[in-house]
């Protein structure tokens, strides 16, 4: 698959077809994904493979109450989980509200889960003490995450880069066995593709790229 091809043709996918993913064809993702830049080259990724429907129920009601928040903020006309504005939503209104089945979907559906943790005496978070959330050990760990999508997209499979469980990160942690150096990164559902998108709606470049300044002119569009 040519590589400007696989960046306009990974979609986000959420529904599957029953066909099954293999260890091996998991394997085989995670193989060509370990090629990922990470900082140091540190490599400080773990992934643990769910398929148990014990786990994924267990994991169920730990997603939910984000999901719910998520979803009452958006319907109130807010970016969802924004860290800059106060949440105009009660909590009594996010407890109330119904979250659409195409959230909880993958969870339930997907043949395996993959979930993501980033080793942090691995990281280099030099944003650490800044008044502000951090970002900065995403890049050790997101670009593998992406590189899975990209693998999975290129042997017709698909997923989605989710971190819903985020807030429940101790809970999953206990839940997976994973040590307490270790932060939740993402869970990505894989499998076929019930649909394949094939038309994906981005911004233009000139609404995001400016020249010397972030007030600077626009970038001129490619030709």
């Amino acid at each position: 698959m040519e590589l400007y091809e696989a960046f306009r043709g990974t979609f986000a996918a959420r529904h599957f077809t029953d066909d099954p993913v293999s260890d091996e064809t998991v394997a085989h993702l995670l193989e060509n994904a370990r090629f990922a830049p990470s900082g140091g080259n540190r490599q400080g990724w773990r992934v643990v493979v769910v398929r148990s429907p014990e786990t994924r129920a267990a994991l169920e009601p730990l997603m939910l109450p984000t999901m719910q928040r998520y979803v009452a903020e958006q319907r109130a006309g807010m970016s969802p989980w924004n860290p800059l504005e106060p949440s105009p939503v009660s909590a009594e209104t996010c407890a109330a509200t119904e979250v659409p089945d195409a959230l909880l979907a993958p969870l339930r559906t997907a043949p395996v889960l993959l979930f993501l943790f980033l080793d942090l005496g691995k990281v280099a978070a030099m944003d650490q003490h800044l008044k502000r959330v951090g970002v900065i050990s995403g890049a050790s760990i997101y670009p593998f995450a992406w590189n899975i999508l990209l693998a999975a997209h290129a042997e017709g499979l698909g997923g989605t880069l989710t971190t819903f469980l985020a807030p429940e990160e101790r809970a999953v942690a206990e839940l997976l066995e994973v040590p307490e150096n270790y932060a939740f990164a993402a869970m990505i559902p894989l499998g076929v593709p019930s649909k394949r998108l094939t038309k994906l709606r981005r911004n233009p470049v000139s609404s995001f790229a400016t020249v010397e300044r972030f007030t600077g002119p626009a970038l001129p569009e490619a030709p």
